[in-house]
């Protein structure tokens, strides 16, 4: 019996706390980019080069994540990536100069991008075989992680704490975290008769659509955790903590819309979860572009990650079963999802140094807008109707490993 029907509670806290780990490091990060900025005295335009590299990292090295997994299986495959995602954490504030910092952060998005396929991969396989919803409220773990470590960031910002410091540190600490939590794993692997996935793969034809909404989502998202501070402090002109308590609400927002999204889409069905969703990040991305207060502005980066909350974990949900391999197809949707992550950040750089920052944002806002109705390819192919993700183990598999009543929630 695979070792997840035995101890269906430990696998979800396990692999939850792996995506809290993942969220934490992003969270760190993301709270002292206005430092980096001030500290090598860049533009808009050469920041917005520099948090391009993340997502050219996570491009070039997802389609990789799905041979690792598939080699060395999941425990290993997790455990190791996240820990070194976190220890990638103390390298960009480090950097002398903005080549320096480009070249940090391609390895930081690099190792970012293969632990989220794998621990994405393992969530997916647990969640079939628990028999029920549980994407959302692994990725709303990932945003508590992202909101407790923006809270330590904005308390670093407050005191006026060097970011060299404060980020090596969280490294250390967050990478031990990852290798204990890496040995209550489950060790999930494929079977003997799968084959190896490729070095690079693409998502099968069905997934592209489902790409496509995760790519509006992801775009929002990288928009607002990379210039929220941004924002606040150029167009509103907030001060440094309160520029990174826009980040910390937009956290706040996402942890808690994820934390209940399973019991939503439950309810809702992933399409008109979706559709709400796509409303009510549009309403937060008109809120932040008429903004000219922080009052105004905070308020509507809240409802961004409101709205886009759910989405995300939707879509690899349904990558994760539009093929055989669960590692394979969401390396390949993730890699066209975080196209988004590559460019949004250029993209607004580019579009504030030509005009404004809340200009840039009316993009944030039609992207958003565009999820209410692409939200149709999230149904269920099987079932024909908006069954939520998750919602029901494949056949074959319940089948074969039938899973026992305690093991729901």
């Amino acid at each position: 019996m695979p070792e997840i029907l035995k101890d269906p509670r430990r696998a979800r806290v396990s692999i939850a706390l792996a995506f809290a780990l993942h969220g934490s490091v992003t969270g760190s990060f993301a709270t002292r980019i206005p430092w980096i900025q001030h500290h090598l005295d860049l533009g808009p335009g050469q920041l917005g080069l520099a948090l391009v590299m993340p997502a050219v990292g996570s491009s070039l090295a997802m389609p990789l994540a799905g041979r690792i997994v598939h080699r060395f299986g999941g425990r290993a495959a997790v455990s190791g990536l996240v820990t070194l995602w976190c220890l990638s954490l103390a390298l960009p504030a480090l950097a002398p100069s903005l080549p320096v910092l480009c070249a940090t952060l391609l390895v930081y998005g690099a190792t970012a991008g293969m632990a989220d396929v794998a621990m994405n991969a393992q969530g997916v396989e647990i969640e079939e075989r628990l028999g029920r919803s549980i994407m959302s409220g692994l990725h709303g773990m990932w945003s508590v992680g992202t909101l407790v470590a923006s809270a330590v960031g904005v308390f670093a910002a407050h005191r006026d704490l060097d970011a060299r410091l404060q980020l090596a540190v969280t490294a250390v600490v967050l990478a031990a975290g990852a290798l204990l939590a890496g040995r209550q794993l489950p060790d999930i692997r494929p079977g003997a008769e799968e084959e190896a996935p490729p070095r690079f793969a693409l998502p099968p034809r069905s997934a592209l659509a489902i790409g496509l909404v995760g790519f509006c989502a992801v775009f929002a998202e990288g928009a607002s955790m990379d210039w929220s501070g941004v924002y606040l402090r150029d167009v509103t002109g907030a001060s440094a903590t309160v520029g990174a308590a826009a980040y910390t609400a937009f956290a706040l927002t996402m942890a808690v819309s994820r934390l209940a999204g399973d019991a939503a889409i439950r309810r809702l069905g992933p399409v008109l979860a979706t559709r709400i969703s796509g409303l009510i990040a549009t309403a937060g991305g008109l809120l932040v572009v008429l903004a000219d207060t922080p009052w105004l502005a905070i308020p509507g980066f809240a409802l961004i990650g409101v709205g886009i909350a759910v989405v995300v974990p939707l879509a690899f949900a349904a990558a994760g079963r539009t093929g055989g391999n669960p590692s394979q197809a969401i390396a390949g949707v993730a890699t066209v999802t975080y196209t988004s992550s590559l460019i949004a950040p250029a993209v607004i750089g580019v579009l504030a140094e030509a005009t404004s920052l809340s200009v840039s944002f009316c993009l944030v806002t039609v992207l958003a807008a565009a999820l209410i109705l692409s939200a149709g390819a999230l149904r269920r192919p099987a079932q024909g109707s908006d069954a939520p993700a998750g919602a029901q183990a494949p056949a074959a598999r319940a089948a074969a490993d039938p899973v026992p009543s305690d093991s729901r929630r």
